[in-house]
């Protein structure tokens, strides 16, 4: 029988997949899931698997994983998820933050390449559909997973870091509603956007750009990793009779 969603204060026992897991936001959510006793598995790309080893085994707990598994490679996303079956049995939460983008302005559409284009679709939303596929079967089995979609407000607002960026984000969370319908009630998919957040997330951005957009965002700051991280452990904690919906996440900026 699939759960009864009531909030729980625990993720004891929980196999927690987190794309981009040892980024900026991946790795925040990571800690914060593994210390309410998740066992976490971070996919990574670039990262070197010796620094994504000591960042998997820094976690609270034990038994945490990583492999290399990049998301615009459909079989390898499969073959991680078979290992994962065979180590781990089931996915009860699937996390995807990892993405990517570059700064173009809206007004530049020489800028906006086709070639950038496909990247940034191919990162940020097939990538995103690629992994749900993959790991689908095992959040199902599950009968009580859980799919966090790190988006933006740049898909409802229509200002982020490029067009394509925002087509992306846009699509991720419509997709994300048809999916929560699609698969209730065993597998439940939200999206948390953030607005701007101090990382190095977007190339180019500095302590000058953030002080600016912190004078425009009503709380006064911009967000953290944290912040975010805070969101997605909310969703599958207390906030567990949620889904098909997007959690906002911006002090406000998007007002």
């Amino acid at each position: 029988m699939p759960s009864t969603f009531e909030p729980t204060d625990s993720l004891q026992g929980r196999i927690a997949v987190i794309t981009g897991g040892t980024g900026a936001i991946g790795l925040a959510t990571a800690k914060r899931i593994a210390n309410l006793g998740a066992r976490c598995v971070l996919l990574y790309n670039s990262e070197s698997t010796e620094s994504a080893s000591a960042k998997a085994a820094a976690l609270p707990g034990s038994g945490h994983l990583c492999f290399k598994a990049p998301i615009t490679d459909s079989q390898a996303l499969k073959n991680v998820a078979a290992e994962i079956e065979k180590q781990c049995g089931v996915v009860h939460i699937l996390v995807n933050s990892a993405g990517y983008t570059k700064p173009v302005p809206a007004a530049d559409l020489e800028a906006l390449t086709d070639e950038l284009i496909d990247d940034i679709l191919k990162v940020n939303f097939r990538g995103v559909i690629a992994t749900i596929r993959a790991f689908m079967p095992l959040l199902k089995k599950s009968e009580d997973g859980l799919v966090v979609n790190i988006s933006s407000i740049a898909g409802f607002t229509g200002t982020g870091s490029n067009l394509a960026y925002v087509a992306a984000k846009a699509s991720i969370d419509v997709v994300g509603d048809a999916l929560a319908k699609a698969f209730a009630p065993h597998v439940r998919v939200i999206s948390v956007s953030p607005g701007v957040v101090d990382s190095t997330f977007v190339p180019g951005r500095g302590p000058d750009f953030n002080d600016k957009a912190a004078n425009t965002i009503p709380l006064k700051r911009i967000g953290t990793v944290d912040d975010v991280a805070a969101v997605v452990q909310a969703c599958a904690t207390t906030m567990r009779y949620v889904t098909g919906t997007r959690i906002v996440v911006d002090g406000g900026r998007h007002l």
